[in-house]
């Protein structure tokens, strides 16, 4: 299992939800952390908390909707001299649920790419010349099961294009020490999934960490966090190495 001391990871929509329960279990086993949300003002308590439990961490902010700050944000870490070795592209967006589905609006597809699928890959392909030549990375796209919805098109879309993107660059790294995977934490009761989602947040965890602890140089693999729920972390990473299949021939 990968030991992530002293290792940098960038976690963005970290400030609530699933991101700030991330930012936390990375902090505990002694990963410093880049918290991303849209006002670094919103890190301030979670950066207190990974701080005291002995990591670095500092905060940056974009509005993963603009490019351009997308962009600032990654210069802004390099200029900081923090090499990444682990990404949680965690940060996303359901823009509506639309009961007439058929009246769907072109701004549902255009927003939730943008956030859902654009900004993750850009970060992705920033990241993975310097993974590659330290000769070592870890990427965590955060995806959905969602499924059978046309009501929330936008969404599930700009999923299913993150998923194909995801599996289709991790083929370029697989057998490597920079391994690519996704994660679905689940319907869980944070601001995105609302509050009739059946589970809770913590019930993700520790399935949405798994991609930064495997260590068997596969990539491409998606990782349902239900399936996980309540093994410890050790636990999980050897059920996900025995049992979670690769898209790529061994």
């Amino acid at each position: 299992m990968t030991d992530v001391r002293g290792k940098w990871a960038l976690i963005t929509g970290a400030s609530r939800g699933i991101g700030r329960l991330i930012a936390l279990e990375m902090a505990k086993r002694g990963c410093n952390l880049v918290l991303h949300s849209r006002h670094c003002s919103h890190c301030a308590e979670l950066l207190e908390q990974v701080r005291a439990l002995g990591v670095q961490a500092y905060a940056v902010e974009a509005e993963l909707a603009d490019a351009a700050a997308v962009e600032r944000m990654l210069t802004q870490i390099d200029e900081a001299g923090t090499r990444l070795d682990i990404v949680f592209n965690n940060a996303g967006v359901q823009v509506a649920y639309r009961t007439a589905f058929l009246e769907t609006p072109v701004q549902d597809y255009t927003s939730s790419f943008a956030i859902n699928t654009i900004a993750p890959m850009m970060i992705c392909y920033h990241v993975l010349p310097g993974m590659v030549q330290r000769g070592f990375g870890r990427v965590i796209n955060t995806t959905s099961g969602i499924t059978l919805e046309p009501q929330q098109a936008g969404y599930s879309a700009s999923k299913a294009a993150l998923d194909k993107v995801t599996v289709d660059l991790g083929s370029r790294y697989d057998g490597t020490n920079v391994m690519l995977s996704l994660a679905d934490p689940g319907w869980c009761r944070t601001d995105l999934g609302g509050p009739n989602a059946p589970n809770p947040p913590e019930s993700a965890l520790p399935g949405v960490l798994l991609g930064a602890f495997l260590d068997d140089r596969r990539s491409g693999r998606l990782f349902a966090a239900p399936a996980f729920t309540g093994m410890t972390l050790e636990e999980a990473v050897k059920r996900a190495e025995a049992e979670c299949p690769v898209p790529y021939p061994a």
